[in-house]
């Protein structure tokens, strides 16, 4: 029996502070997005395509009237771009979009998000930039991971071994790979180490690399990780990504990736989380 007050695991509900607080979160994310010359979408609950950038797993799905196939929306990005280029693209050219909106993923997973899109864009510097501006409002600076996909991508290939051992971190099956640049790889995280790496590895990964670098300096954050072998699970990033993380505690994803024929970039603000790591904050200012 379920009780009546009871409510889905993995669903969210907020009241009282924490419902305040996520307001202000998304009203201050909203005033600066608009300022910085974004424009905002909402795209709708459902979609006909989230197959093409979640796993099928992942998907809440059921039939409409005609019996054509349907999920929960489980991710604004794609659906934004197609939006945008394939339905909107007579009414408007503007290529920088923001959402705040929730995703959900089976089998009850809710999540709230403040994201956005650079169309036919994939600097992914604004992105960061935007990020960091954002939490600056809360006088908060967490800790940003860059990595590029390319990269393990590139080993995986060359070196005949499954992706699967960077998606699930596998560091002992990647240290048992006994190549000494793969070994610096594991253990590089400071900006500063990097132009000694760069002299050790194969010309392919000596220009990932640099891009790695040059997005960290252009970011002008002090508070930075290289993480070069991290591989995102999200099927459309595929290149440079970014991280800001705070106590192992994700607050943001963004990076580059394909979409409608077009280079773009984006991110995703995880206001729970956000939410979250702001009232234990207070809790421990107290």
């Amino acid at each position: 029996m379920i009780d009546e007050h009871e409510i889905p695991s993995g669903s969210r509900l907020y009241f009282g502070a924490s419902a305040k607080l996520k307001r202000e979160i998304e009203t201050a994310a909203s005033q600066f997005l608009d300022n910085a010359g974004f424009k905002e979408i909402v795209t709708p609950f459902f979609s006909y395509h989230q197959h093409q950038s979640i796993s099928t797993k992942e998907l809440i799905k059921f039939s409409d009237a005609h019996n054509h196939t349907l999920s929960l929306r489980a991710d604004s990005t794609q659906d934004v771009v197609r939006l945008i280029t394939k339905r909107l693209g007579r009414s408007t050219n503007h290529n920088k979009w923001f959402y705040i909106q929730p995703v959900f993923r089976y089998p009850s997973i809710e999540s709230n998000q403040i994201g956005a899109e650079f169309i036919d864009n994939d600097d992914l510097g604004s992105s960061i930039s935007v990020c960091k501006d954002i939490f600056a409002k809360f006088s908060f600076d967490p800790l940003l991971h860059i990595s590029n996909i390319n990269i393990p991508r590139i080993i995986a290939k060359e070196l005949h071994v499954s992706l699967d051992i960077f998606e699930k971190a596998q560091l002992q099956k990647i240290l048992a790979l006994d190549i000494a640049w793969i070994q610096d790889l594991v253990h590089l995280q400071n900006l500063s180490d990097i132009d000694a790496l760069i002299a050790k590895v194969p010309q392919n990964i000596k220009g990932e690399l640099l891009k790695m670098k040059q997005l960290a300096l252009a970011s002008g954050y002090k508070h930075i990780v290289l993480s070069p072998l991290y591989y995102a699970q999200m099927r459309y990033y595929d290149a440079l990504f970014f991280r800001f993380i705070d106590k192992n505690i994700t607050l943001a994803k963004g990076g580059s990736y394909e979409s409608e024929g077009m280079r773009s970039s984006g991110f995703a603000i995880y206001t729970d989380a956000f939410i979250e790591t702001m009232k234990d904050r207070k809790n421990h200012e107290k």
